[in-house]
C-alpha cells in the first residue's frame, strides 16, 4: 500500500508558465532543481524550491502537488526533529488541500490523504477527527475504500473514542456496521478480505464496548420502543450470537422478529428450543413445523423430528411421539440413542394408562417392550429398570405361560413381545 501510494514523479502536460521572463526562468530552475533533488532522494533539500513553486506558482502544474506529496513525506521521513518533521507532515496535508481547491479532482487522492492523515496523526486526539473526516469523505465520494485501509479507519474510531469519548456506544456499532459493508463490498468483487475483516473485528473486541449487558440493557429497550427496527433486530442477533448472550430476553425479541421476517431453518429451529426451554410447547410447536419445511438435509429434518417428539411427549400425545422419535432415528442413525432411550420412557409411563388388570403378565409386558426399545438405544440403566418390572417365574406359570412365547402388549403400544421373566 506505501509503494502505490508512494508511486510518483507524475508530471502533467499543462504547464502554466509565468509571463514574466524572469519569473519564468526562476520557476523552471526550481522545477529542475526539486525534481533533481527528488529522483535522488534528497527530500529535505527538495523542500526549499518546491516551496517556492507552490507559493508563487500555485497554478503551474499539477505535478508540483502529486511529486510534492513524495518530496514532503519523504522529508518527514528522513528529519530526526519531532516539530520539523510535524511541519512536513502537515504540509503533505496543505498540498493535498490545495490541489482540491485548484483541481477539483479529489476523488481520485482523497483516500491517499485519509490513509497519510492515519500515518501521521493516529496518536495525536486532536487531529483524529480530522483525519476520521477523511475517510468518511473518501467513502461518501467513492462509495468506498481501499479494503486494507478499512482497519485503520476503524482503528481511528476507536481511538477517537478512547481519547476524546466521541461516540455513544450505539454510534460505534453503526461505523462497525459501516465498516464492514464496506468489506463486503470487496469481497463481493473478489478481494481476499479475511485479514481485514479479522482486524476489523479485533479492534471492535478490544474496545471492550459489547457484553451481554450492553446487549440487554442499552440495544434491547432502543427495540422494544421500536419492534419494526430491521436493522436493530440483526445486531442484537448478530452480538447477541458472537457473544454468546442467548438467555437474555432482547435476543429473544430479535429472534422471533428475524424468523417471523426473513426465516431459515436456524432461526426458526433455535427460535422453537428457546420456547421448549421456557416450557412454552404450544408456542414451540408450529415453529418446529415450519423448521421442517426448510430443513435441507435428513440431519436437519431429524433434529426437528426429535424434537417434535419432545413436545409431543409433554403434550400426552403417545403415539405422535413414538412415530417422531422413529423418524428421527431414520434419518440419522446419531439419534437412534435418544430417539429409542424416549420410546422407552413413552412404554414405562404407560402401565396405568394400559394396564386391564385380567393378566398380569400381559399388563406387565408394556415393560418387556420398553426393555426392547432400551435396547436399540444401548441405555443399560432403562434396561435394567425395565427388566425389574417384569412378570416372575411364578406369575407366569400361575396364568399356564412359558418364556419364550408372545404376546401382545395391546394399548397404544400395540407390540408383539416374547415374554421374559425378571428372576
Amino acid at each position: 500500500m506505501a509503494a502505490l501510494l508512494l508511486s510518483g514523479l507524475v508530471q502533467a502536460q499543462d504547464w502554466n508558465w509565468p509571463a514574466d521572463p524572469a519569473q519564468e526562468a526562476k520557476a523552471r530552475e526550481l522545477n529542475a532543481a526539486y525534481t533533481d533533488y527528488m529522483k535522488s532522494e534528497q527530500f529535505i533539500e527538495a523542500t526549499k524550491p518546491l516551496n517556492w513553486l507552490l507559493v508563487n506558482v500555485p497554478e503551474l502544474n499539477e505535478s508540483i502537488y502529486i511529486n510534492g506529496v513524495t518530496v514532503y513525506k519523504g522529508a518527514a521521513d528522513k528529519t530526526t526533529d519531532p516539530a520539523q518533521k510535524l511541519v512536513y507532515q502537515d504540509s503533505v496535508m496543505a498540498i493535498y488541500n490545495k490541489r482540491g481547491e485548484i483541481y477539483k479532482n479529489e476523488p481520485k487522492w482523497i483516500e491517499n490523504k485519509a490513509y497519510y492523515g492515519y500515518q501521521f496523526f493516529k496518536s495525536d486526539k486532536t487531529r483524529i477527527p480530522a483525519a476520521i473526516a477523511d475517510f468518511e469523505k473518501a467513502i461518501e465520494t467513492n462509495g468506498n475504500i481501499n479494503h486494507q485501509l478499512v482497519g485503520a479507519y476503524f482503528d481511528l474510531i476507536y481511538r477517537n473514542n478512547a481519547y476524546n469519548k466521541a461516540y455513544t456506544g450505539e454510534q460505534v456499532l453503526a461505523k462497525y456496521e459501516m465498516a464492514n459493508d464496506l468489506l463486503n463490498k470487496s469481497e463481493a468483487e473478489g478481494k481476499d478480505v479475511t485479514s481485514s475483516r479479522s482486524l476489523l473485528e479485533q479492534v471492535l473486541v478490544n474496545m471492550e464496548l459489547i457484553d451481554c449487558d450492553f446487549i440487554e440493557n442499552t440495544m434491547g429497550p432502543k427495540l422494544a420502543a421500536d419492534p419494526t427496527n430491521e436493522e436493530l433486530a440483526n445486531q442484537i442477533f448478530k452480538y447477541s450470537v458472537q457473544y454468546k448472550c442467548f438467555s437474555s430476553n432482547s435476543f429473544m425479541a430479535a429472534l422471533e422478529f428475524i424468523d417471523s421476517k426473513n426465516p431459515t431453518f436456524a432461526t426458526s429451529q433455535v427460535r422453537a428450543m428457546k420456547y421448549m426451554a421456557a416450557g412454552e410447547f404450544d408456542k414451540a410447536e408450529p415453529v418446529l413445523a415450519k423448521a421442517l419445511t426448510m430443513a435441507e438435509n435428513d440431519k436437519q429434518k431429524a433434529e426437528v423430528q426429535m424434537e417434535m417428539a419432545k413436545i409431543h411427549t409433554q403434550a400426552g400425545r403417545k403415539s405422535e411421539a413414538r412415530a417422531a422419535a422413529r423418524e428421527a432415528a431414520s434419518l440419522d442413525s446419531e439419534l437412534t440413542a435418544a430417539a429409542y432411550s424416549l420410546i422407552g420412557d413413552l412404554y414405562m409411563s404407560s402401565f396405568n394408562q394400559c394396564k386391564g388388570g385380567e393378566s398380569r403378565a400381559k399388563d406387565q409386558s408394556i415393560y418387556i417392550a420398553a426393555y426392547n426399545a432400551y435396547q436399540k438405544a444401548g441405555d443399560s440403566k432403562g434396561m435394567g429398570s425395565a427388566r425389574s418390572r417384569f412378570p416372575s417365574k411364578e406369575e407366569l406359570f400361575t396364568e399356564g405361560l412359558q418364556p419364550g412365547t408372545s404376546i401382545s402388549t395391546g394399548c397404544w403400544v400395540g407390540e408383539t413381545v416374547t415374554l421374559a421373566t425378571r428372576d
